[in-house]
């Protein structure tokens, strides 16, 4: 593992002592580093408030930290675990001396006296062990991920959910990479908050809801806001079905709010020329996926719900008013380039047939195709 305590040091390793770098330490409160990753940032980190507060607690030698520079290696630590969406440790204090100290605080529980080491010891383990064992865990799927073809890029946020007029997207910052929806964003949703490492569950996305369109509901309430919500940004029958039979399942199962969110009509890219010709590019074919899941995994897994439309080209009326379709080999194959370009890409494509989901077996088939979907991509066991 990269040993970045000589990276948060200023002083010359090897001539002075170590001294904490506190104007980069309290940069890190505001965003990453830019040779360093949060994942190596967090670790050395951990690191050194675990291994600074258990010498404090056993025989004082070999700390780095002191009152004054603490209290910012906390802060900046949390500020790294929240960019991971990892849930950071609860302090029961800030600092080593003082009435809110460590020394105060093991005094007044009963960890002085015979075993007071092994008690200290076990103290700054219940605290900062299992942010410790969160992030080892991130870094083995970080270093699974090297060996596994996935999507490139990193997860920055989901448009989706458009119900009523759709939304008109600009690039509003090309160096950050910062999309801003100029038109129609009240109509759909945006989701910006970090990428948990074992993907997006309904409970994260609850979380998300609640926070940003229902404060002070339950989780329950919150949960069946958030579900008709998305439910109402679905047109077609079958699209619909496979919305409610999913959820049955988060709505019934033990645990349920722990399997990954279905995300209906995700933008995934957007082309205001081809919108203003009224033509499609092939390169942009697809401008919405019907649903996404990011499984534990850390998969983007893409379900489409194809209808007539995405293979046949409507014919005018008949004499009865009936509308009938021509088979077009052009459209079957723009959407399976485009299937190959998001498989080139890491993604995992499957597609239903609308006519098969309205079939009286329609709901069967869904329930038994989410089980072994799910069952394929639950979180790894280390």
């Amino acid at each position: 593992m990269l040993d970045l305590y000589e990276f948060f040091s200023s002083g010359d390793h090897w001539a002075e002592p170590w001294v904490l770098d506190v104007e980069l330490i309290e940069s890190l409160r505001f965003g990453p580093l830019a040779d360093r990753t949060d994942l190596e940032v967090a670790i050395a980190l951990t690191k050194l408030l675990y291994e600074d507060f258990v010498s404090y607690g056993t025989d004082g030698h070999g700390r780095r930290l002191n009152d004054e520079n603490v209290l910012p290696v906390i802060k900046a630590h949390g500020g790294v675990l929240e960019r991971l969406a990892l849930e950071g440790p609860q302090w029961p204090f800030r600092t080593f001396d003082g009435p809110h100290g460590f020394g105060t605080y093991w005094r007044k529980n009963g960890m002085s006296g015979g075993g007071g080491w092994q008690m200290r010891r076990d103290c700054v383990e219940a605290i900062l062990g299992p942010t410790r064992d969160a992030l080892e865990e991130l870094e083995e799927l970080e270093y699974e991920s090297r060996f596994k073809k996935g999507p490139a890029g990193s997860f920055k946020n989901l448009i989706f959910a458009a119900a009523g007029p759709k939304p008109e997207i600009v690039l509003r910052d090309a160096v950050n990479n910062d999309v801003e929806i100029v038109r129609n964003a009240e109509n759909c949703l945006v989701y910006s908050d970090s990428l948990p490492p074992h993907g997006l569950t309904w409970r994260q996305m609850i979380t998300w809801w609640t926070k940003n369109h229902h404060p002070d509901a339950d989780e329950k309430t919150a949960a069946d806001s958030l579900y008709r919500r998305l439910y109402r940004s679905l047109d077609s029958l079958p699209e619909q079905l496979l919305l409610r039979t999913y959820c049955a399942r988060y709505a019934a199962e033990p645990g349920g709010f722990e399997i990954p969110a279905l995300i209906p009509q995700v933008y995934l890219h957007y082309d205001p020329y081809t919108r203003r010709s009224g033509k499609q590019s092939g390169a942009l074919y697809r401008q919405r996926m019907d649903f996404l899941l990011l499984a534990p995994d850390r998969s983007r897994i893409v379900i489409e719900v194809d209808g007539i439309q995405h293979y046949g080209r409507e014919n005018p009326p008949d004499e009865k008013g009936r509308v009938t379709y021509t088979a077009s080999p052009q459209l079957y194959s723009e959407m399976v380039a485009e299937d190959r370009r998001l498989r080139l890409a890491g993604y995992e494509i499957y597609r239903f047939g609308g006519w098969e989901l309205t079939t009286p077996g329609g709901e069967q088939l869904l329930e038994h195709f989410f089980t072994d979907l799910l069952a394929r991509h639950r979180k790894p066991t280390l």
